[in-house]
């Protein structure tokens, strides 16, 4: 992934482009085209990711007070298939695609949240946003997404501290409890960063055993100058006309 400028992104009604990047909807199917380079060493990644919704969804609430942030699933439950030549990779599963966005930086409401989804037995998902504000408030999400198009909200659990990541974050999780402990277990990290985490986790759910993707972002990590300064690294900037 690059940042780009004004003059690299077009967007139609069926296409957003990227440098050479494009995301296009076609017959209900969302194909993600990438072609980039790997920071600092430069080796090509390309291929493709194709997403099919199994609902669609025009869902959007705010995270914040000001509702200056939004967030909105369009697809909770899919299928995806990959398929890369740089490297070599193909495989496909299940997934899930939403879209967040914001008029202002997030490091401007946010302290923390936690976020997991789940698929439930009956084929829906549910959605946990667990938001905590600079000026101390909490707006917590709790949605399920139901095959037949429908959405009902949840009460949440309660907030369970989980331990820490390598870089030491502070993970939480709303779970359920089973007898007199909320049982949690640590499936998985797939990322672990001074500023975010994103991990698979066994736990309670609306009276189920699910297994969630969850992820946790620290606002005030991201907001050290350490970290701004290492994130070019990982993420390169094209600086001609960046928002």
């Amino acid at each position: 992934m690059t940042e780009r400028g004004q003059n690299a992104i077009e967007r139609t009604a069926h296409q957003f482009t990227v440098g050479p990047s494009h995301l296009r909807w076609e017959n209900d199917v969302l194909t993600i085209q990438i072609d980039e380079r790997v920071p600092l060493l430069g080796t090509k990644v390309q291929g493709s990711i194709k997403v099919f919704p199994e609902q669609l969804f025009n869902h959007v609430v705010a995270l914040d007070d000001h509702q200056k942030h939004r967030w909105g699933p369009i697809a909770p439950s899919a299928r995806v298939e990959v398929a890369f030549s740089e490297p070599n990779l193909q495989w496909h599963g299940s997934a899930y695609f939403d879209s967040n966005e914001g008029d202002e930086a997030i490091s401007k409401p946010f302290s923390e949240w936690d976020w997991s989804r789940a698929h439930l037995k009956d084929g829906s998902t549910a959605v946990i946003y667990d938001v905590r504000q600079k000026n101390g408030n909490e707006r917590i999400i709790a949605s399920k997404f139901n095959p037949d198009g429908t959405i009902e909200s949840f009460t949440p659990p309660e907030r369970v501290r989980l331990r820490k990541t390598g870089w030491r974050i502070q993970r939480n999780m709303r779970s359920e409890k089973m007898g007199s402990n909320a049982n949690i277990e640590l499936l998985n990290t797939f990322e672990d960063t001074p500023f975010y985490a994103r991990s698979m986790l066994k736990s309670q759910l609306l009276g189920e055993e699910v297994i969630s993707m969850h992820e946790t972002l620290n606002v005030k990590r991201l907001e050290s100058n350490i970290v701004q300064f290492m994130l070019p690294w990982r993420m390169p900037r094209n600086p001609t006309k960046i928002f």
